[in-house]
């Protein structure tokens, strides 16, 4: 056993209003036991529009789950329209930030350099990262799947210090994996966690790497979920669709329920 917990955060992306999320967080509330909830850290990444319902939500109802954000800009203020400061998320009890996801390095323009201090910003201000990295289809099928990990996973935790690189979470989502309904065989997802492992080993140190968890994310479902998990490398996930519906996620969190 790597001793590690497992970690299941829901990415909700552009979905659900502020009122939608809050019945949501509290029918996951009534459908996940208390041993549920010690077993596996689970994560909800609404929209930003939605934080603060589910933060009043998790409170009020005094549910043992995270909250997540997916995204925010690396200054603390200024004339940045349209962007959040992660010192405006950490005033919202925000534990969790996404950086660096396939969608914001694909469609607007995050590079390795705008992620990594995207990270830095948010370990400032008090909160941990959920750092994504991962191939496209032409990267995987030109075989250097390894090569562009190794260079997000370098370029994200290169110069940290083993105390924050420790608060850090990875996330391995294959990009021709997301919202397709396809999904890497567990043998391949574990393999390339594998090699993301070493990686952080290389940078930060191996006692770092024995204990970061690193997720999975590309299209997990109930149907895959349990044979992801069973592999040694892998330590929870980062879910998409599946976690916009309360039974769908409770599904996952209990993965290897009878």
């Amino acid at each position: 056993m790597s001793g590690r917990r497992p970690m299941m955060a829901g990415n909700w992306k552009m979905n659900h209003t502020h009122l939608d999320a809050i019945q949501v967080v509290q029918k996951l509330g009534f459908r996940l036991e208390r041993a549920d909830l010690e077993r596996v850290e689970v994560v909800i990444c609404p929209a930003f529009t939605a934080l603060r319902s589910v933060q009043t939500t998790i409170d009020a109802d005094r549910l043992d789950i995270r909250l997540g954000a997916q995204d925010c800009h690396w200054e603390e203020k200024g004339a940045f329209t349209g962007e959040v400061s992660p010192v405006m998320l950490a005033k919202l009890n925000v534990d969790y930030v996404i950086v660096g996801h396939s969608e914001r390095r694909q469609l607007f323009g995050d590079t390795d350099d705008v992620v990594a201090r995207k990270l830095r910003a948010v370990l400032a201000a008090g909160m941990a990262p959920i750092v994504c990295c991962g191939e496209t289809l032409e990267e995987r099928e030109a075989g250097t799947t390894e090569e562009r990990v190794r260079g997000q996973v370098a370029a994200a935790l290169g110069g940290l210090g083993e105390a924050d690189a420790a608060r850090c979470v990875v996330a391995y989502e294959p990009i021709w994996a997301i919202g397709t309904g396809r999904t890497a065989t567990p043998e391949d997802a574990d393999a390339v966690i594998g090699t993301v492992r070493a990686e952080v080993g290389r940078v930060v140190g191996a006692t770092v790497a024995a204990g970061i968890r690193i997720l999975y994310g590309g299209s997990v479902n109930a149907g895959n979920v349990a044979a992801l998990m069973a592999m040694p490398e892998i330590d929870g996930g980062l879910v998409g669709g599946a976690s916009l519906d309360p039974d769908d996620f409770a599904r996952l969190v209990r993965y290897d329920a009878p």
